[in-house]
């Protein structure tokens, strides 16, 4: 697919872009409005693939819960292993789309890993992640930065809790969560591990607060987020915190994601996936 067609569906999804203004500018790219509307199942998600392992899957229990956030209830979904035992905990961030059934699927591949996983969900102030894409997208705008920093460090605070962890918590993000990662690495002294996949980078000179071990993953064609490794990299060796940065190379933003067909790349994906579950193994089990 035209690269430019993959930036504007970029911009649509991370820019205050009206459906009506991206749909003209995709049919301007694409010739015509029938053949706008043709690429359309391309570009945006389906759920239907984004299942990985499966809700009734024998090894793992899923659970809706809620725990006490920064002056509201916070809301999230709580995959963890079946078998008894203490195990490692990962908070899972969402991408600007909310809590959607791809990020339960990462929360449920991560209980099969043999971790308790949380995906809390940032939208649970406004009632939760509503059904339609825009309007989680345009709820994002309104989020109090501050309390929702609270808000997912409260969610670490709840897996220390929980009776089947062993006290030792990452986090994984994607996108806005990815940014997210990287702000819980600078504000959490506890944090075992952050890994961070096409998130935006902390200020250089937050780095230096970073206890934990930072993973980080791109695209290769990732342009608008890839701008701020180098600084970023700096900083971290400057700081003498522990780290890898992977960049894949013909790989798209949000190319981890199984459910937007035009990004995913299943080699990309599956070489970061492993690499991501050898932290949480080197880290947190």
């Amino acid at each position: 697919m035209d690269q430019r067609i993959i930036n504007l569906f970029d911009e649509y999804t991370h820019k205050p872009l009206s459906r009506d203004t991206f749909l003209k500018r995709l049919a301007n790219l694409a010739g015509g409005t029938t053949a706008a509307l043709a690429l359309l199942p391309l570009l945006e998600v389906n759920y239907a693939n984004a299942a990985t392992v499966a809700e009734t899957d024998e090894d793992i229990i899923t659970e809706d819960i809620k725990y006490d956030g920064d002056g509201s209830p916070m809301g999230g979904y709580l995959a963890r292993p079946k078998k008894p035992g203490k195990f490692g905990a990962v908070l899972v961030i969402h991408e600007n789309r909310g809590l959607n059934p791809h990020t339960k699927d990462i929360a449920r591949r991560i209980a099969k890993a043999g971790y308790i996983a949380l995906a809390a969900d940032a939208l649970a102030p406004f009632g939760g992640t509503p059904g339609n894409e825009d309007e989680a997208r345009a709820l994002f705008a309104k989020i109090d930065v501050t309390k929702n920093l609270n808000n997912f460090l409260k969610g670490l605070d709840y897996l220390k809790g929980r009776p089947e962890s062993n006290g030792k918590t990452a986090c994984v993000g994607f996108c806005w969560g990815g940014a997210l990662s990287n702000q819980l690495a600078v504000h959490s002294p506890t944090l075992k591990t952050a890994v961070a996949y096409y998130g935006r980078q902390p200020e250089a000179a937050d780095v230096p607060k970073i206890k934990a071990f930072v993973q980080l993953h791109y695209g290769g064609l990732d342009e608008r987020i890839n701008a701020g490794i180098p600084a970023y990299e700096e900083a971290l060796k400057a700081a003498g915190v522990k780290y890898e940065v992977y960049i894949y190379e013909g790989a798209q933003h949000a190319f981890l994601n199984d459910s937007a067909p035009t990004r995913y790349n299943p080699e990309a994906a599956k070489l970061a996936w492993e690499r991501t579950l050898k932290a949480f193994k080197d880290h947190i089990s």
